[in-house]
């Protein structure tokens, strides 16, 4: 009978896959640092600020790796300033064990590590993007993105703001959104 080599062969199987992310690092494992419920509702709340070369803030606009690094210290991570940098610190993921949160690297001009986004769930992420609306949704599954996706990296605890700093950034943003300096 062919079905029980076939369930043999299914059931050897079957530790392999499911071994495939618990084979990756300890840190990848976890689910992304900040990804307690708030960095990915956070940051979907900043779509339409528009598009800044060098913008960090919401107030001043953002460019890709200055929207994730804002979103992520307001969230008491402090993650390094550009796409190349994030990608060089943070720990790699397999794409097949992507949460949401994790950050997406892709190559839109030409180099490494050039566009960076957070993973939102359903083949989907959000950026800043310099072609269109600014902040935005865009899909993993349209043809520009998949052929220039790079990989995933998980931010980490590492990376997270002493509490007296966490109080600082938050009083910047509340100041920030009064229209003060």
């Amino acid at each position: 009978m062919a079905v029980v080599p076939l369930m043999r062969f299914v059931l050897l199987l079957l530790p392999a896959l499911l071994s495939g992310c618990a084979s990756t690092p300890e840190v990848t494992r976890s689910a992304p640092a900040a990804a307690n419920g708030h960095v990915v509702p956070y940051a979907l709340s900043l779509q339409g600020v528009p598009y800044v070369w060098g913008g960090a803030s919401p107030a001043q606009g953002f460019d890709c790796s200055g929207f994730v690094q804002h979103v992520y210290r307001r969230h008491g991570i402090d993650l390094p300033r550009t796409a190349r940098e994030m990608a060089s610190k943070l720990p790699e993921v397999p794409k097949h064990c992507r949460l949401p949160g994790d950050l997406l690297f892709f190559r839109t001009d030409g180099r490494s590590y050039s566009h960076v986004g957070i993973y939102i769930g359903n083949e989907s992420f959000v950026h800043a993007s310099s072609s269109h609306a600014g902040v935005m949704i865009s899909s993993l599954s349209k043809p520009y993105w998949l052929s220039r996706f790079l990989g995933v990296r998980r931010p980490h605890s590492r990376y997270r703001l002493p509490d007296d700093a966490m109080a600082a950034a938050d009083h910047r943003q509340r100041t920030q959104r009064r229209g003060h300096p």
